[in-house]
């Protein structure tokens, strides 16, 4: 969800599953209760972020926030940077129980806060405890996958993961917009920490039972501060940056070049060397993986936001045009998991890094009004299907790639790149709205009223993120390592 063959210290230490096991699937004994309960989390993950990506603009609206609309989603990236190095350094000397389960209380928590914020600026802090838990969430369960699953099984329970997404993609959208168009956007936040309670009684006591404690003694020993210290780097660097490109002033260069001294070298301190080099191998799998979910998801931000801002949608119908998406990211990623695509793992992200770009390039086209609205929801299916191939070729190829012992530590640099992408794109594409008057874009508008004043605001965010893309799909071009 590879061409890539094994480290030799990744083939030595995996563990050799039991016939028994051989035979069965991921929903077959003894992994059925933990693939039930890890796939809820993710279920309960993909819920949160298709809804309330669709509550967001009238949140923002409601909120007088609509010049940090951007900021409501990157908080959250930002602050799930440090989580996620921490949940890395956490799983490996203690194992991925703790992370975990403090990680889903950290989500809810935040959702809470959002859901009762009377300013948009405690929204925003919502977000941010909201991406710390989702930072220790999202890294513990790679090390679950790398501990208690064999390799075969591995691009199983990845493309589970994937369709997770499909039910909240089509449900989370019509549940949103309902719930916001007649209870309001509040209750969007509130009502998900309900569903925590299920994935953690499920999940836990089999994670417990497989995959608790450090893998060995050697690796049980304390945090490696150092690493702490560079995530903190990331964290505070990426706000800064954040900061500088929301005020658009000329004393926000100050902040901006104080980010920039912070985050460099903490960057380059926790990345596999050679990642901004795309140099061959396990680099190029983390600088892809970041360049997809980036470009990505920083078009996908604001493609709600146009479509009500621009087209007259209600929020429930602009989250529609998106729903389809879940079902063909599902479809990409059950493909990249089937035995026969492992010899054409490159040219298959390479073809998905091309149909994202072209997703992105194409969504902007609603801007004429001779478009139809629908063009939006095919072009997304397209993205979507190649986000499915890249996500899921990245993840498998990260568990391949690293010992067991370095499982947490490289999966936390793969959610790193992820999350620092999508945290400085959405910064780029946020001052670049702001910049040409998005700020003012649906102003004083109702829910469904279009104001089609502003639309090269809209352009400024996704050409430039289908350039992205388009440098990914080169980048992809460089998963193979070298022959020694």
């Amino acid at each position: 969800m590879s061409a890539l063959e094994p480290r030799d210290a990744a083939v030595a230490a995996e563990p050799i599953a039991p016939p028994s096991e051989l035979q069965g699937g991921v929903l077959r004994a003894p992994y059925r209760a933990l693939s039930f309960g890890i796939v809820s989390v993710v279920l309960l993950i993909a819920f949160e972020a298709t809804a309330v990506g669709t509550a967001m603009p009238v949140a923002a609206r409601e909120l007088d926030g609509l010049s940090l609309y951007a900021f409501a989603f990157s908080a959250y990236f930002t602050t799930s940077l440090f989580g996620m190095v921490l949940s890395g350094q956490w799983a490996d000397r203690r194992g991925p129980l703790g992370p975990l389960a403090a990680g889903i209380a950290g989500f809810a928590a935040g959702l809470l806060l959002s859901g009762t914020a009377g300013a948009m600026w405690m929204f925003i802090l919502g977000r941010a405890v909201q991406g710390l838990g989702g930072g220790l969430v999202i890294v513990a369960l790679y090390v679950v996958v790398s501990r208690a699953y064999p390799e075969h099984l591995r691009p199983s329970i990845m493309a589970a993961f994937a369709a997770s997404w499909v039910v909240p993609s089509v449900v989370g959208p019509l549940v949103s917009g309902t719930v916001t168009e007649h209870l309001g956007w509040r209750w969007v936040f509130i009502g998900i920490p309900v569903l925590v309670v299920a994935p953690l009684a499920l999940a836990l006591p089999q994670i417990r039972l497989r995959a608790a404690g450090p893998v060995s003694e050697a690796s049980a020993g304390p945090f490696d501060r150092r690493r702490i210290r560079l995530a903190l780097g990331i964290s505070l660097g990426a706000g800064l940056l954040q900061y500088a490109g929301q005020e658009l002033r000329w004393l926000s260069l100050l902040p901006a070049v104080l980010g920039a001294a912070v985050l460099v070298p903490s960057v380059l301190g926790l990345l596999p060397r050679g990642t901004y080099r795309a140099s061959h191998g396990l680099p190029s799998v983390v600088l892809l993986r970041g360049i997809a979910a980036g470009s990505f998801i920083a078009a996908e931000s604001f493609v709600p936001l146009m479509l009500v801002t621009q087209r007259g949608l209600s929020p429930t119908m602009a989250g529609l045009s998106l729903a389809v998406g879940g079902a063909t990211w599902a479809l990409g990623s059950f493909v990249q998991s089937r035995p026969a695509m492992e010899p054409h793992r490159t040219r298959l992200t390479v073809v998905g890094m091309l149909l994202v770009a072209a997703a992105i390039a194409t969504a902007p086209t609603v801007l004429i009004d001779a478009v139809p609205v629908w063009i939006v929801a095919v072009a997304w299916a397209f993205g979507c299907l190649g986000m499915g191939t890249v996500i899921g070729s990245t993840s498998v190829l990260l568990l391949r790639l690293s010992p067991p012992e370095d499982a947490g530590t490289n999966s936390a640099a793969l959610q790193i790149s992820d999350g620092l992408s999508n945290a400085l794109l959405l910064a780029v594409g946020g001052a670049a709205f702001a910049a040409l008057g998005g700020g003012m874009v649906g102003a004083g508008h109702g829910a469904g009223e279009a104001n089609g004043s502003h639309p090269g605001a809209f352009v400024a965010v996704f050409l430039p993120m289908a350039a992205v893309a388009l440098v990914g799909a080169w980048v992809g071009t460089r998963l193979k390592e070298r022959a020694a």
